[in-house]
């Protein structure tokens, strides 16, 4: 009879122990779906959060915008090329105001004629007596300073593309206009100050004979 009731408490034991296995399987089931649904960001728990560090979808959009960022601190292309566009016309301008310091220029040529004109009419109205100094000198030495300006002026444009750092072909063309001013500056200085050539003067007459001699 004792046999029959320790079996029987073996059975009872098995039976306990069986319907707490799936309690136990649901119990622990139950705490793993929490973990389970967490985001990706979300710290694990009892990690340290820091609270100023950006979290899922901010911080791939911070991540976006720090190229954009970087890209405004490099200066933008055209800014470069109208600067180099700029430096190359006034290498050019320079250049021309050189040549035509030393090939003459319409308005000198202009300037030249009315100063002629002014010569004769001093004459004519007896305001003047040197011809040749009224009519030819005056209006030459005006052609004169005229390319000297823009001789001047060559020199300047020139010595303003140079001061800092061009292209090879800008610097190039610069140079040769400074040297066509500095050129044109000689030759103009010479033409007004008559230092290549003097001007003409009219030859002194020789004393007439007295009648009867």
């Amino acid at each position: 009879m004792d046999t029959t009731k320790t079996e029987a408490r073996t059975d009872d034991t098995k039976a306990a122990e069986a319907a707490e296995t799936p309690g136990t399987t649901e119990a622990t089931g139950t705490s793993e779906a929490p973990e389970a649904k967490k985001a990706d960001g979300e710290p694990a728990a009892g990690a340290a959060v820091d609270e100023d560090a950006p979290r899922g979808a901010d911080a791939a959009d911070e991540d976006r915008e720090e190229p954009e960022d970087a890209e405004e601190d490099v200066p933008p292309a055209a800014a470069t090329a109208t600067g180099s566009v700029a430096s190359g016309a006034g290498a050019v301008v320079a250049a021309g105001l050189g040549l035509a310091s030393l090939t003459g220029t319409w308005m000198g040529t202009v300037l030249a004629e009315r100063q002629t004109l002014l010569g004769q009419i001093k004459l004519q109205t007896g305001k003047a007596t040197d011809q040749i100094g009224t009519v030819y000198g005056a209006p030459w030495h005006t052609h004169a300073l005229v390319n000297g300006l823009f001789a001047l002026l060559a020199v300047v444009v020139a010595g303003l593309v140079l001061t800092r750092t061009r292209p090879a072909w800008v610097r190039a063309v610069a140079w040769g206009g400074l040297a066509l001013g500095v050129l044109g500056i000689i030759v103009s200085a010479g033409m007004y100050f008559d230092l290549f050539a003097s001007l003409p003067t009219l030859p002194k007459s020789g004393g007439a004979g007295t009648p009867g001699s």
